[in-house]
């Protein structure tokens, strides 16, 4: 009949193993903090120079702002859960509507760092709160009115559904998505900007081609060449987090 290990000899492997562990850790501990810190400076390199791109438009006048208060918009064409887009010199906006001339959209505002008080935050965000609130990368998915939301420019209604070519969701799981993300919530130009924040509402998925493209001419012109976007959970918006929870407890 065979024995099994001395006592001794099992508690010194036992040792080995255990002391063995640890060094496995402190190995791969150091380089993924420093693979983490390197995509964090990356990101924050990028950033900046799409926002630098992009200065002209945040710093100047509100697009349309003569016009504001005489453009009239057939709200009545709007479905709840359709994508709202409002076209810029450089940059879109985006919003889903959820009726009755609300749009839920994401708006950089600094002042949600500042004070509590809905009194003021819930008024049209200006252009100074709007530029601190990028750099300061703190946003909120907010509620207003159609002519709030666009300023007297000129509405496309789900023109990503042709764009992207995707297979959109149902309208009222759209609405139903976007309320359920209203609040306060991290801003990033790369990683959750308004563009994510509408196609993971509309297509379950949170992406940016908006942000691929102008970081890619960003690069282009900085760096000489262009920079691949690490691919990395970290790298990954907020509102992608929001999907993956999402599976985890219908699972």
């Amino acid at each position: 009949m065979a024995s099994g290990p001395a006592p001794s000899t099992a508690i010194k492997a036992s040792a080995k193993a255990q002391s063995r562990a640890p060094r496995a850790a402190l190995r791969s501990g150091p380089t993924s903090r420093m693979k983490n810190a390197m995509l964090e400076a990356v990101s924050l390199v990028l950033e900046k120079l799409l926002f630098m791109s992009n200065f002209k438009f945040f710093s100047s006048g509100a697009p349309g702002e003569d016009k504001a208060g005489n453009t009239l918009y057939e709200i009545n064409s709007f479905l709840r859960g359709d994508v709202l887009e409002v076209p810029r010199t450089h940059l879109t906006h985006y919003g889903i509507y959820l009726g009755d001339n609300r749009v839920a959209h994401m708006m950089p505002d600094i002042l949600l760092a500042l004070t509590e008080d809905r009194g003021l935050t819930q008024k049209v965000v200006s252009n100074k709160r709007l530029i601190l609130g990028v750099i300061c990368r703190v946003a909120s998915i907010r509620v207003d009115t159609v002519e709030d939301f666009a300023y007297g420019a000129e509405i496309l209604v789900n023109h990503l559904d042709r764009s992207l070519k995707k297979k959109a969701l149902l309208n009222e799981e759209v609405a139903q998505r976007a309320e359920k993300l209203l609040g306060i919530t991290p801003y990033s130009l790369l990683w959750n900007n308004c563009e994510h924040f509408v196609t993971y509402c509309r297509f379950g998925i949170a992406i940016s081609p908006q942000a691929d493209k102008d970081i890619s001419k960003c690069t282009e012109k900085e760096c000489g060449n262009a920079v691949p976007l690490p691919e990395t959970p970290e790298s990954r918006p907020v509102i992608a987090a929001e999907v993956i929870r999402g599976s985890s407890q219908r699972s």
